[in-house]
């Protein structure tokens, strides 16, 4: 299914003319350049940051070993490149953090020099506590400056960072902990978001009293609630940070290339956690070259990424991208809806955002509550748009673009992972056409191939479906899985031998764009016909009474495998049986009658991480008949919506129009 030609939104002619690669043949030069000549290229985009020491081989790589090394020999300090070269070379008083609190009243400006102080008095914090180069620390901290500061101090002096998401659970937390070894923990009394209070130190204390290898916790006053502290094992931040003995200078320690810079934990994964092991010289290339190239940046902009730093986009295009280049890049503590849904709008006008980059979850959340919320703020900042995540639907992207963009601004519908460090696939602002819900094309440097379930590469015009993989290695890929190289190599490259694997599926249509199908796991066979979940929830949600849906599969007697679909309906619209076929019409019409689904649940909410990622396993079982035994629902935004889904779907009560 792919999108007609009539659907192909051009770059804006007023933007292509100032952007960084402000046409497709420019953009087709740089691709060709980088996969004729990758050393050559990627020795270029690594002048860009640096280096004490420059390397001696750009690349040794082989994907039927996992083995991976970029410009080894070469030595730098991450958090020189993101902080002190930019004082250095005169730009102290540029801003470098913008926070932006729950409250709305609450904000705090950070300048470069303001960060090269703090981060070097932190580091010296962690100095006395005794991190040393190559200690693991794990990070437990709500979105606030001291998150970022914490990333940079132990990038500073060589310490391998550890975000936890701070919507985790302690079982969650603890987990993580033991796996990296962490000798340190950096937490806060509470956390706020909508509002409301996260007990963070009380979640800590019950994770570390099943970590022996923590000997300290340090505590940041965020709401000055009181907390139990342990003696010889806790110290308040403030306290620290205003000890005489700590000062404002702080070298950076030189680190190889190769050298770990952070462990990042996957989500939803099962059994023992995944840590992702990104190193030092690679990662921040490849987060770097992607910032600037994709997100257009220009000086004097104001860059948003709404994410967290608990995940991998809030450390690549929070903190290490965005400051790598020199960019005012805002933190943003609270929720879209809060105080009201017109929260994120607000936020750009204040700050006069000129960037922003945001999830599809938090986009059909905001399209409910219509056009209103959106129109009734200005918004003129804004130049450019991103979505990130997972695949955007096609009608949400429409309305992005139409209604947030005011169908001026480009949206850069990204696609990368954890474990690539970096976007891989998406338009460049000024010179891809964009089809609604499409990534568009590689980036320069990147070589994606479609694979059949035999490993064979799947080639030829016209549409094409596969496995995705990637033919060659990048320099922010994934070094290994921490304390486990054959899960690393199992994972990746046993599959299919010599060629990275993604997970996910993907089409590739007749103009050469991609489309991501979701999760290889989340790709359905029904009658032998392989359905993405991603392109049958966006043809549910082209019906106008839909606004966000998730669908699953199910063991059907005849077809092999069922469509599930579970469906939340617009505000006051009532649900029937004259509405159920409707969706499964709406179904046959965008993508046929083999794709409508054989159930259609309305339901009041979905189950969703404080990420918001749909947790897709619950809505299985439900699919499945299962209600009793759904497994941990801790990690979830709001679990009790598990039971309200439940009701929705056995009957057990009568389900309203959505409020």
């Amino acid at each position: 299914m792919s999108t007609p030609s009539r659907d192909l939104v051009p770059p804006p002619a007023a933007f292509a003319a100032r952007a960084r690669v402000g046409s497709l043949e420019r953009y087709r030069q740089l691709y060709a350049e980088s996969v004729t000549n990758p050393e050559g290229f990627w020795a270029r985009q690594a002048e860009r940051l640096h280096w004490s020491q420059k390397w001696t081989r750009v690349v040794d790589a082989d994907f039927t070993t996992a083995r991976i090394r970029w410009f080894e020999g070469g030595k730098l300090n991450a958090c020189f490149n993101c902080v002190d070269r930019h004082v250095d070379a005169g730009h102290g008083n540029q801003i470098a953090i913008l926070w932006e609190g729950d409250d709305p009243g609450h904000d705090e400006r950070i300048t470069y020099r303001e960060l090269q102080r703090r981060v070097a008095r932190f580091a010296n914090v962690l100095k006395k506590h005794g991190v040393a180069k190559g200690d693991r620390v794990c990070i437990y901290l709500p979105m606030i400056p001291e998150l970022a500061i914490s990333v940079l101090a132990c990038a500073r002096i060589g310490a391998i960072h550890s975000v936890v998401f701070g919507g985790f659970s302690a079982h969650s937390l603890r987990d993580r902990i033991q796996d990296a070894g962490a000798k340190l923990l950096i937490t806060a009394d509470e956390g706020v978001r909508g509002g409301k209070a996260v007990p963070l130190k009380r979640i800590a204390d019950e994770a570390v009293a099943e970590c022996p290898s923590i000997t300290r916790v340090l505590v940041k006053q965020r709401t000055g609630k009181w907390v139990p502290t342990v003696d010889g094992r806790d110290a308040w931040i403030d306290e620290e940070l205003a000890h005489p003995a700590i000062g404002d200078d702080c070298p950076c320690e030189p680190m190889d290339a190769e050298d770990p810079l952070f462990i990042l934990y996957t989500s939803g994964s099962t059994g023992k956690p995944k840590g992702v092991l990104h190193t030092t010289g690679g990662y921040l290339v490849g987060a770097s070259f992607t910032h600037e190239l994709v997100f257009d940046h220009q000086p004097g902009d104001v860059y948003w990424c709404t994410a967290d730093v608990g995940w991998v986009t809030g450390h690549s295009y929070i903190v290490y991208g965005p400051l790598a280049n020199r960019a005012t890049t805002l933190m943003f503590e609270g929720v879209p809806t809060f105080p009201d849904v017109g929260r994120f709008w607000d936020v750009v006008d204040k700050h006069q955002v000129s960037v922003f980059y945001t999830a599809p979850t938090a986009l059909r959340a905001l399209m409910q509550h219509g056009d209103a919320p959106v129109l009734q703020r200005s918004r003129k900042s804004l130049r450019l748009l991103g979505s990130v995540g997972e695949p955007i639907n096609p009608e949400v992207w429409r309305w992005y673009h139409r209604v947030v963009g005011d169908s001026r601004c480009p949206i850069v519908d990204t696609w990368w992972q954890t474990e690539t460090g970096a976007i891989l696939i998406a338009p460049l602002p000024g010179a891809t056409p964009q089809k609604p819900g499409s990534a568009t094309l590689p980036l320069p440097g990147v070589r994606p191939l479609l694979v059949d379930d035999e490993g064979r590469e799947v080639k030829g015009d016209g549409e094409l479906s596969g496995n995705l993989c990637i033919a060659a290695a990048w320099p922010s890929i994934m070094r290994s899985v921490w304390g486990d190289p054959q899960r690393f190599f199992d994972t990746y490259f046993k599959r299919f031998p010599g060629r990275y694997f993604t997970g996910d599926g993907a089409r590739r249509d007749a103009d050469g764009y991609w489309w991501i199908t979701g999760r290889v796991d989340d790709v359905l066979n029904v009658s032998g016909h392989r359905i993405g979940t991603a392109e049958v929830e966006s043809a549910i949600v082209t019906h106008p009474a839909c606004a966000e849906a998730a669908v699953v599969g199910f063991p059907h007697e005849i077809k092999g495998e069922g469509i599930c679909a579970f469906v939340i309906v617009k505000a006051g619209i009532a649900t029937d049986a004259a509405l159920e076929q409707a969706v499964k019409d709406a179904v046959r019409r965008e993508i046929g009658a083999i794709a409508a689904p054989d159930r259609v649940h309305f339901v009041p909410g979905l189950p969703k991480t404080r990420s918001g990622k749909i947790m897709r396993r619950i809505l299985r079982q439900l699919a499945r008949g299962v209600t009793d035994d759904l497994g941990d629902t801790t990690t979830l935004a709001d679990p009790a919506i598990v039971t309200q889904v439940v009701a929705a779907v056995t009957g057990r009560t009568a389900h309203p129009p959505t409020a």
